[in-house]
């Protein structure tokens, strides 16, 4: 960000000279930080993201709810898109790594995980919410735990007296080598899954809010505090958000499709008769 801040500085001088002209403010990480504005002294104290959170929550409630209230075997537009929605799950996800029986039995957890990484990460581009639920590092958290805790139940229920066992020592490794084999399968397995589910989610909204923020506060900084000729830039700095407009929405539907493909896998992995 200093760099950014110097180039608009030899680009247009007058712009940072801090004597009462023009000056580009680029974003911070205290956007993710917003004052509370409901319940402000209470247990129950909500700032705006918390706000945009139980917006999500609360509309896809009402889609789904809309969308099968009234089930016809002829569907017809909205029944056929909240279908189409949930076959992307049943069929792509669950049927498909962990078959039939074990994928009807775990797609309630991995089409509500879908949906709520997509609803959360796609109000980043909607106006006026303009930035992710998930951007912060809380709900990507409990999700982890969710799919961790459902990865660590599975296994013990399908393989009881072996999952930990093949987990920590894998058979056909000679003993002397599980005092180096065993940290490490402890460490992938058991701390860094759920590490990295958390960490690419958040960090995939932290960068592309600002990189969207970036440009748009550029383009308002081009057009409306300085005008003229450095109009031109603006129309440059606008070009670019709005691709990255649309690269944020796909990258929103990747992160939903990702976070729930990979705790698919892990209860694959669990459920294995390997174990």
């Amino acid at each position: 960000m200093a760099l950014l801040h110097h180039a608009i500085a030899q680009i247009v001088p007058f712009a940072t000279d801090g004597g009462g002209g023009a000056q580009f403010h680029g974003p911070s990480i205290d956007e993710f930080y917003p004052a509370p504005v409901l319940f402000i002294g209470t247990p129950f104290e909500m700032n705006r993201i918390m706000i945009i959170r139980v917006i999500v929550v609360i509309a896809l409630f009402l889609f789904f709810w809309l969308g099968s209230r009234r089930m016809k075997l002829i569907p017809g537009r909205f029944q056929s898109v909240v279908e189409l929605g949930l076959d992307v799950v049943r069929v792509n996800v669950a049927e498909d790594l962990l078959g039939k029986k074990e994928g009807r039995r775990f797609l309630p957890l991995l089409t509500t995980i879908f949906f709520l990484v997509l609803g959360m990460n796609i109000t980043g581009v909607i106006s006026p919410l303009n930035i992710a639920g998930t951007s912060l590092i809380g709900i990507p958290i409990i999700l982890a735990l969710v799919s961790y805790v459902t990865f660590i139940y599975a296994g013990l229920k399908k393989h009881p007296g072996a999952f930990l066992k093949n987990a920590l020592f894998p058979p056909g490794v000679p003993w002397p080598f599980y005092i180096i084999v065993t940290p490490i399968e402890f460490f992938s397995t058991f701390v860094l899954r759920p590490v990295t589910l958390i960490l690419r989610l958040t960090m995939n909204m932290i960068v592309g809010h600002l990189l969207l923020v970036l440009f748009y506060g550029a383009t308002t900084f081009f057009f409306f505090e300085i005008g003229n000729l450095f109009g031109v830039i603006g129309v440059a700095t606008y070009a670019v958000g709005f691709a990255f407009t649309l690269f944020e929405i796909l990258v929103a539907v990747l992160q939903a499709y990702v976070f729930t493909l990979l705790t698919a896998v892990y209860l694959q992995l669990a459920l294995a008769d390997e174990h």
